[in-house]
């Protein structure tokens, strides 16, 4: 925790430096990345235990330009405008805020200036923008932070060794795999808490792992291969690792930092951020970090406006889409790309450069994606010049840039890429025109990427007008699902890349008419699919095994608004989360349907999965237990059976603690009633028995007075 200095210590350094504390406007500075001003936020409960971080005070909106030209004073105020109107354009200048020092003996500037700006961000940006900007032919632009000489010069003259700290073997972060239950886990986030639990179905109920409040600010994140717990702060990032402990691993700074993303082999983290300008006028700001995970080392970082990285994709900020950056190659974490105006630029993670230092030029590129498991792009570029340019899918190999095949696709609307998990197949779905533009039909072109020149399936529905409302590849299989239709019961067909009658072409297996659903989601393992309704169809959910084409189970959780597989495919969460105002919580259910147990959350954010690393055991293995599963399922049929005993012993405790607790109250009032006897014979005027039958029952009539009223009549006399 960074050392907190009284006022007295302030005012004698300010003294010492020749500062005069009243001239200084306290609420214009701002502090470095990752100073928390020794105020130790929800999260650092445990910094009192650490190093403290070096404090690093200084002028973080300040930048020094340097191989400026050297002018006499008749061209100083051409030189000072050429620089205002370079910078300005970048961020705001404070007044007063740019200075070229002038050699007092000839009167001439020195080469180099200071730029001040009104934030460090701002400053930060200018350096990235301007460094190595090629003024004339003799004068390019080295543009440094102003904090970087003083830090430079802090670096002692005589090299002295590095103090080598004791090895201290650290926490398995993957001891959560060994649990002998072979349980799962999963985080919520309701409320203020955010709960890890493992999932005890056949306790039919969770138990509670590691539970913290306020641990995040905004949301939390698992890592692709459940390494890691991600939490989001003010200051930036952190990762938790552990079976039970979620100790801190790591932190990230990056302040205001609001979304992050895992490479796919967990080896890096991205982070972002966006701020609002100087100017009313200018978009907003973007700061994108890529981390080391394991060192929390800045691997490279992107800055700009929004509008830079303001192309393709959907579910970002300010117009952004997110991730900005998507990982392609596998779980190696080689590449990355983002795409731009006509290009898409692809990345490599030995250097973090451009591969071959450019860019890739594809006009009018609009999306792309990676293979799951190979350097491969799938880019879709749209119809050009009225439809006289066909609208295109490309395949393109990394790092060779090679595209391997190529489709054209006329009177297209729009397009939708879908890859299979394995890379095996991709789906293009593609809308298109009618002859008379006014309506358009969807139809799907099939990829099989394995195969030899990568042959091409056309593949349209019975009734190619319907709407398409989703589509979803099985896990590691070569089945996909399609709702079409008009709601609000659609139809839902089953179809396989490779059958039995058909090897190597598309058929369908079936179609279920009339269904309540508008959203699939497939076992992890393949083979059995949840139909759901969400929003408008209230939670219904339909649990079909698609080997044997037949419902297993019906269900519904009312207002559910999300559902997630465990990794394993063998047990289902449904959720509402606060979205809604009632009825937050989560369901789980068995993969064939069954109910196990509901548990209801008040403001309910987030229910999440802890994912599993892919499996270890080789194809053949995999195959080779699945073939003698009778054999190693006699094992768990007697724990089964044991539980099951257990769960009884536990009903049958639970009966007789019911039972004891009743016979205490009646022994309690019984002794009551005897302690009250000598009271009760009093009352009867010396009867001492309890018994009803020696007493004999007579009906008494008592008339009460309940209200008595005069009335007063008045006569005539005079008429008498």
């Amino acid at each position: 925790m960074a050392a907190v200095a009284s006022m007295a210590d302030i005012e004698a350094t300010a003294q010492r430096l020749g500062i005069d504390l009243s001239s200084v406007d306290l609420d214009s500075i701002s502090l470095p990345p990752g100073e928390d001003f020794g105020i130790i936020s929800d999260d650092e409960e445990i910094l009192h235990q650490e190093e403290p971080p070096e404090f690093e005070a200084g002028f973080g909106n300040i930048i020094v330009v340097d191989n400026l030209p050297v002018v006499a004073p008749e061209k100083f105020e051409k030189l000072e405008g050429v620089i205002r109107k370079i910078y300005s354009q970048i961020g705001v200048i404070k007044e007063g805020g740019l200075l070229m020092p002038v050699n007092p003996e000839t009167q001439k500037t020195l080469g180099y200036c200071f730029v001040e700006f009104n934030t460090p961000q701002e400053a930060e940006l200018a350096r990235e923008k301007t460094h190595g900007y090629k003024l004339d032919k003799s004068h390019i632009f080295s543009v440094n932070m102003f904090d970087d000489f003083e830090k430079y010069m802090k670096v002692p003259d005589q090299w002295t060794p590095a103090e080598i700290m004791p090895y201290t073997p650290g926490e398995n972060l993957q001891q959560w795999l060994t649990d002998e239950k072979a349980r799962d886990q999963f985080v919520i986030r309701a409320g203020t808490f955010t709960e890890v639990f493992w999932n005890d179905a056949r306790q039919l109920m969770p138990e509670l792992v590691y539970h913290r409040q306020y641990w995040t600010e905004s949301f939390i994140q698992w890592s692709p291969l459940g390494t890691y717990l991600a939490t989001v702060h003010r200051q930036g990032a952190a990762v938790w690792g552990g079976a039970t402990t979620f100790n801190r691993l790591m932190r990230y700074a990056h302040p205001q930092v609001k979304l992050i993303d895992f490479s796919p082999g967990e080896k890096y983290l991205v982070t972002y951020s966006s701020h609002e300008p100087s100017n009313p006028r200018d978009t907003h700001r973007v700061v994108i970090t890529i981390f080391d995970v394991r060192t929390g080392k800045v691997m490279r970082d992107f800055k700009g406006n929004a509008d830079e990285f303001a192309v393709g994709g959907s579910g970002g900020l300010s117009g952004v889409s997110w991730p900005i950056f998507r990982w392609g190659g596998g779980k190696d974490d080689k590449y990355f790309a983002r795409i731009g105006k006509n290009m898409i630029s692809v990345y490599e993670t030995e250097t973090f450069t451009l591969i071959d230092k450019k860019s890739l030029k594809v006009e009018n590129v609009v999306d792309f994606s990676w293979s799951p498991t190979d350097p491969i792009l799938a880019l879709f570029v749209p119809e050009l010049g009225g439809g006289n340019q066909p609208a295109r899918v490309s395949l393109v190999q990394i790092p060779s840039k090679a595209e391997l095949r190529q489709k054209n696709l006329f009177s297209v609307s729009d397009c939708k890429m879908y890859w299979q998990s394995n890379g095996e197949y991709l789906a293009v779905k593609v809308d298109r025109y009618t002859k008379t533009k006014k309506s358009t039909y969807t139809g799907f072109e099939l990829f099989h990427i394995k195969e030899r020149d990568i042959p091409i399936e056309v593949l349209e529905l019975d009734n190619k007008n319907d709407k398409i409302i989703a589509f979803a590849w099985e896990p590691k299989g070569h089945r996909f699902a399609i709702i079409h239709g008009d709601s609000p019961r659609p139809d839902i067909s089953f179809y396989s890349m490779r059958s039995a009658h058909n090897t190597g072409r598309v058929s369908k297996l079936t179609t279920l008419k009339s269904k309540q659903a508008n959203a699939l989601y497939w076992s992890p393992a393949g083979r059995f699919i949840v139909l759901a309704g969400l929003k408008g169809f209230n939670g219904q959910l339909e649990f079909y095994n698609v080997d044997e084409l037949e419902t297993m189970a019906t269900g519904e959780h009312f207002m559910a608004t999300e559902i997630e597989w465990d990794p394993t495919g063998r047990y289902l969460a449904t959720s509402v989360t606060s979205v809604h105002e009632m009825e937050n919580g989560f369901h789980l259910w068995s993969f064939n349907g069954k109910l196990l147990y509901r548990i209801p959350k008040d403001h309910f954010y987030q229910f999440l999965w802890r994912p599993r690393p892919p499996s270890l055991l080789t194809q053949e293995k995999e195959e080779e237990i699945a073939k003698n599963l009778r054999k190693y399922s006699k094992k768990y049929e007697a724990e089964d059976q044991d539980v099951s005993l257990q769960l009884s012993e536990q009903d049958r405790k639970k009966r007789k603690m019911l039972q004891e607790e009743w016979d205490a109250w009646v022994l309690k009032w019984k002794q009551l009633h005897e302690e009250e006897r000598e009271l009760r014979v009093e009352l009867r005027d010396g009867e001492a028995s309890d018994k009803e039958e020696e007493y004999e029952a007579k009906e008494v009539e008592v008339e009460e007075v309940l209200e008595v009223s005069e009335e007063i009549v008045s006569f005539d006399l005079d008429q008498e």
